[in-house]
């Protein structure tokens, strides 16, 4: 595995554990050997985007409690 994919599979561990601080995910880098640049690329643009999501919905969420709150 070149240092170009150990560091693409610590980035998705990182992303993984930017979710909940009370949870530590690690990742055997022998497991994800197989997959090329492209696919852990894909895989952080997928956490990424859940997360831009989960963030959508939090401010949602925010905006209508606020709005009782007045």
């Amino acid at each position: 595995m070149n240092q170009d994919n150990k560091q693409l599979i610590k980035d998705i561990q990182n992303l993984l554990n930017s979710y909940n601080n009370e949870n530590t995910t690690t990742i055997n880098p022998d497991l994800l050997e197989f997959m090329d640049r492209g696919t852990l690329i894909s895989i952080i643009d997928s956490l990424l985007d859940q997360k831009e999501r989960s963030k959508e919905l939090d401010k949602e969420w925010l905006e209508k409690f606020k709005k009782y709150d007045n």
